[in-house]
């Protein structure tokens, strides 16, 4: 190969390489109770906000209490209105601390998942 098609075939290859989309994955960018804070009122939803859109499908979240049972209302949702948000409903939560458990798969396929601790102040 002449050295002049080889440098054009090089750029054209880095060019096309740059262009490539970028793989992505949806990582939590905060939550609702916040993670690690303390609330003075029992929360009625946990709301989640990822960086990227969420595949409802393949996504849930739960919400345990220090003992590890579920408190959380079993209807885990991404919500409509905005696909890169992950919820559950909450009831009315004694005093303590609890742990909210997500995973998730973003529109491109990749999966996330993680834990965080919220207190509900006496």
């Amino acid at each position: 190969m002449n050295p002049r098609r080889f440098a054009i075939a090089s750029v054209a290859t880095v060019a096309w390489i740059a262009s490539a989309p970028a793989s992505s994955h949806a990582f939590l960018d905060h939550a609702l109770p916040a993670v690690g804070s303390t609330v003075h009122a029992s929360p009625t939803a946990v709301r989640l906000w990822f960086t990227e859109q969420l595949e409802p499908v393949f996504c849930s979240v739960r919400v345990q209490d220090q003992a590890g049972a579920k408190v959380d209302a079993g209807d885990s949702h991404v919500e409509a209105s905005d696909p890169t948000i992950l919820a559950a409903s909450l009831p009315v939560l004694v005093p303590g601390t609890y742990r909210v458990v997500w995973r998730v798969v973003s529109v491109d396929t990749h999966v996330t998942e993680g834990d965080f601790t919220f207190v509900v102040a006496k």
